[in-house]
């Protein structure tokens, strides 16, 4: 296989996928290196990464952190499952979008403007990113790639990412829970022994004291919790 897209450093401003040829996979099939190959063979090449090279990372994103969506939390809880099955991963959230500065908390989160920042510092070499918004994935992979030696999984629930070394499609909690088993079949061939265990709390985050919360503390989202003028709200979640 002639690998269009490989782990980095690419260096500054490399080529984007697209423009070295890589197309979007259709529907049924996957992107591997930049190439239409089955969901199981890019499922199974990720999976060997994932457990063969240092920190394996997952990198949720809005999509999946928030609860908006029929299908979301079905996908979160497939999300644990798959990170318990993965020795020693952890779990570092993309909870928004915005540039963090003057200074972001490499330990606690991932910011697409700047990802490579929380990639080095964790020394990540392989790292899964899923619910993140199409542009912004695009972005933080072509930039990951651009700085660092790191091996990316996109699972997406849309069309994919040609940025990946490894993206699967129209991604749902089924997927997900089909990418652990591929993952524990490829765990018992390596040999590798470990009892299924839910990453580690991050120690980075700061404690919620939720008596002390207000609409304010929700910025841009508190237009969602807040009732408009004249509205009477009878039942809440």
């Amino acid at each position: 296989m002639l690998k269009k897209v490989t782990e980095g450093p690419a260096g500054y401003m490399p080529q984007s996928a697209p423009y070295m040829g890589v197309e979007l996979a259709p529907e049924g099939q996957a992107l591997l290196y930049g190439n239409k190959v089955s969901e199981e063979e890019a499922m199974r090449d990720a999976a060997k990464a994932l457990l063969t090279r240092d920190n394996p990372t997952i990198f949720p994103g809005p999509q999946v952190l928030w609860d908006w969506k029929d299908d979301v939390a079905a996908k979160a809880e497939a999300l644990l499952e798959l990170a318990s099955e993965i020795p020693n991963c952890k779990i570092i959230p993309m909870p928004d979008y915005r540039p963090k500065y003057p200074k972001i908390d490499v330990k606690a989160e991932i910011n697409p403007n700047h990802p490579n920042l929380t990639i080095l510092d964790n020394k990540i070499k392989a790292c899964v990113f899923v619910g993140v918004h199409c542009h912004y994935a695009n972005l933080t992979l072509r930039m990951i790639r651009a700085g660092t030696d790191c091996y990316t999984v996109a699972l997406c629930a849309y069309m994919g990412h040609e940025e990946a070394m490894a993206s699967i499609r129209d991604l749902h909690a089924e997927d997900i829970t089909k990418f652990k088993e591929i993952i524990i079949e490829e765990r018992n061939k390596l040999g590798i022994e470990w009892e299924t265990t839910l990453p580690p709390e991050n120690p980075s985050l700061p404690k919620e004291d939720l008596t002390t919360l207000s609409p304010a503390d929700y910025g841009e989202y508190r237009s969602l919790i807040m009732t408009r003028k004249g509205e009477h709200v009878t039942e809440v979640e």
